[in-house]
């Protein structure tokens, strides 16, 4: 693992070792989380709730990291004033990468499990790569290719395998969170386009913002739903602490944790962590919600992996 150190004196292996397994750690918890928040609340509320809570918590916190040093972004030219153009860019943004993606996780994780969820999750490389060719951002090769055949082959298992066991998730939940998936996925390719015009922090919040704006109607509707007041006081304080959780930690917190190791690591070295996640998320599903996987589905989550893999380690030849 190579570290380059951009501005000023770069944090010790171990650091950042310990770093990215807080990171990780975070987003495995964060299966659990709301799968649990999903008992008391519906997918709807939660969802909604979820994405607006975190753009309150990133408009609170970006400006006490502004103050921070690993924050701080190394003298620009002097750069016109935000303008409508800037501020739609951050809105399709943050439809995409907050909005799409986000909703379409806590909603996914209704009807499908734990391992289903963190492989389709875990893919995300490849939706994006299969979006940077298509919109010619990348070159197809025959490598990448193959690597997609075959994680598109473990999808497949995966997806058959719903339909061969009494208790087993549904084709709807892979689906939406697939979808979420690819709502990150388009925040990337399309992020590429901005990413040197905005910093990180700058773009990051206002992702967040107009994210937490588009859902926000929803928000208000389920929150008219509960009507009185003693309906909200018959809300378990479990599901506020869900709620909590993944918007400070797993999205607030997490993102802006996320560019700065990539201030120090690039792009690629830090998305093969993301490999552990699949792993990680699976066996604290297993542990703690009692989920049990065939054969085939971890053969099929295998397969997945490994086309990421290929494709990945080519990269970082």
């Amino acid at each position: 693992m190579r570290i380059d150190s951009p501005h000023g004196r770069a944090p010790s292996r171990p650091l950042i070792g310990i770093s990215i397994t807080l990171l990780m750690a975070v987003w495995a918890i964060n299966f659990l989380v709301v799968k649990t928040g999903l008992r008391y609340l519906p997918a709807l509320t939660f969802a909604s709730f979820r994405v607006v809570a975190a753009g309150l918590f990133m408009i609170l916190l970006a400006p006490l990291c502004r103050l921070l040093p690993i924050f701080r972004e190394p003298p620009r030219p002097a750069a016109p004033r935000t303008t409508w153009r800037d501020y739609a860019t951050f809105a399709y943004l943050g439809f995409f990468g907050v909005t799409i993606n986000q909703a379409c996780f806590t909603i996914g994780l209704r009807y499908t499990n734990v391992t289903h969820s963190s492989i389709i999750v875990g893919m995300a490389p490849i939706y994006t790569l299969a979006l940077a060719v298509l919109f010619r951002l990348e070159k197809a090769t025959w490598r990448k290719a193959a690597g997609m055949a075959i994680a598109f082959g473990g999808v497949v298992l995966l997806a058959s395998s719903a339909g061969m066991a009494h208790h087993s998730p549904t084709l709807l939940g892979d689906a939406i969170t697939m979808c979420g998936s690819l709502g990150f996925a388009m925040y990337v390719v399309l992020g590429k386009r901005v990413a040197g015009i905005y910093d990180a922090l700058t773009m990051t919040t206002w992702n967040f913002v107009f994210g937490g704006l588009i859902i926000l109607p929803l928000a208000f509707h389920q929150a008219a739903a509960f009507g009185l007041l003693q309906h909200w006081r018959d809300i378990p304080w479990q599901a506020w602490a869900c709620i909590f959780y993944t918007a400070l930690f797993s999205s607030t917190l997490a993102y802006l944790f996320y560019f700065w190791l990539l201030r120090y690591l690039e792009a690629s070295q830090l998305a093969s962590f993301s490999y552990l996640l699949p792993v990680s998320a699976s066996g604290l599903g297993i542990v703690f919600l009692g989920e049990r996987g065939s054969w085939l589905e971890l053969f099929g989550g295998a397969l997945a992996l490994a086309g990421v893999y290929w494709i990945e380690s080519a990269r970082n030849t």
